[in-house]
């Protein structure tokens, strides 16, 4: 099998659980019935109340990738009446800003750098703008945004604040209630740790308030809430992650709930940070969240070379960046399965990789 005995560290698949890996393996059941219903109202619920979600919120299961999810609340949400200020700060903003122009969505494309935006309400430009979008967890570049800051500027702005957080949930902290976030999109193969496949719309109260009647037929979320109620989907959902899901949910919460998670994740990335300190080796960002870290080489090296060598070596995966940045910065990944334990395949392999005898 492909890549199978290899050590994996890159942000989406992510290192699974030998409890997730085993569902994932048995027969896919059918799931036009009451017991898939219970499914769906479980992983509803629990994720829900994981975001802190709005009294009334409701979660829509798109079979689909995270980029999906990012299209299709713009679809239902925005329309040509809009003004969005959309947060550009690597290769997932620009996604963003190029879904409004798919659509039609004025908007304006907000390029930051070098900032968490905690500073929005002066950075941000003096318009009249309708909608907040971002990447809470900017995955090109590993760079988490100030979700709290830019929910308070939406709220004094009065404007719906739209947050992809595919990312940094389970390993970030995500209160949709403090920071004010109108809408969340999640998705399976990150900080989930699920195979890749499922995307989670969670809609506010708010969010709900403003669905438009849509040209799509697979995209309409009025469509997936009806059918919501009876915990189905209008198209065959991702049956087998749903059930991953569901078992990865239970996990969470019978390890300790979502803080311990985050706690974790924190714990694996500073230690990995930590152990890599004497190298050549320098962190790209100072906002990075738990759920990664992203290194530039300082001696001259082509991260892409790193990327390759760590491969063909030592077995271990970790991940490039394309476009300019692919002999300037590569992303090692913290979500999933991780532990200490596992992390030391990577700090060895680097170790080794600039001669550096392991303590």
């Amino acid at each position: 099998m492909i890549y199978e005995d290899y050590a994996i560290f890159t942000p989406g698949p992510v290192k699974m659980s030998e409890e997730i890996l085993e569902i994932g393996a048995k027969q896919c059941p059918y799931f036009r019935n009451s017991a898939f219903s219970d499914v769906s109202f479980y992983c509803e619920r629990e994720l829900i109340k994981m975001l802190n979600a709005p009294e009334g919120s409701k979660l829509v299961f798109l079979t689909a990738s995270g980029t999906a999810g990012m299209e299709a609340a713009v679809m239902n949400l925005l329309t040509k009446n809009d003004n969005a200020l959309v947060v550009n700060g690597g290769g997932f903003g620009s996604r963003f800003v190029n879904i409004c122009a798919t659509h039609g969505v004025p908007h304006a494309d907000f390029k930051v750098k070098n900032t968490n935006l905690s500073d929005i309400e002066n950075l941000a430009p003096k318009e009249n703008f309708s909608t907040l979008i971002v990447n809470a967890h900017e995955t090109s570049v590993g760079h988490l945004y100030d979700l709290d800051a830019m929910g308070a500027y939406a709220k004094k702005n009065d404007l719906l604040y739209i947050v992809d957080a595919i990312s940094m949930l389970v390993t970030d902290h995500l209160d949709m209630q403090a920071s004010n976030i109108d809408l969340v999109i999640a998705s399976s193969q990150k900080g989930l740790a699920l195979p890749p496949g499922l995307t989670m719309v969670i809609l506010s109260p708010r969010a709900i308030e403003r669905l438009q009647d849509i040209p799509s037929l697979y995209f309409n979320f009025k469509d997936y809430l009806k059918n919501g109620e009876r915990g189905q989907t209008p198209y065959t959902p991702a049956v087998t992650i749903m059930l991953q899901l569901q078992a990865r949910l239970e996990q969470i919460n019978r390890r300790g709930g979502i803080s311990q998670s985050i706690a974790k994740a924190k714990e694996v990335a500073d230690y990995f940070r930590a152990s890599i300190k004497s190298l050549p080796l320098k962190e790209y960002s100072p906002y990075m969240p738990n759920a990664m870290t992203t290194l530039t080489p300082t001696d001259g090296k082509s991260a892409m070379d790193i990327v390759n060598d760590l491969e063909e070596k030592y077995k271990v995966m970790v991940c490039p960046n394309g476009g300019a940045e692919r002999d300037l910065i590569f992303r090692v990944s913290h979500m999933g399965e991780m532990s200490k334990e596992y992390t030391d395949i990577l700090i060895n392999a680097l170790l080794d990789y600039y001669g550096v005898k392991a303590p």
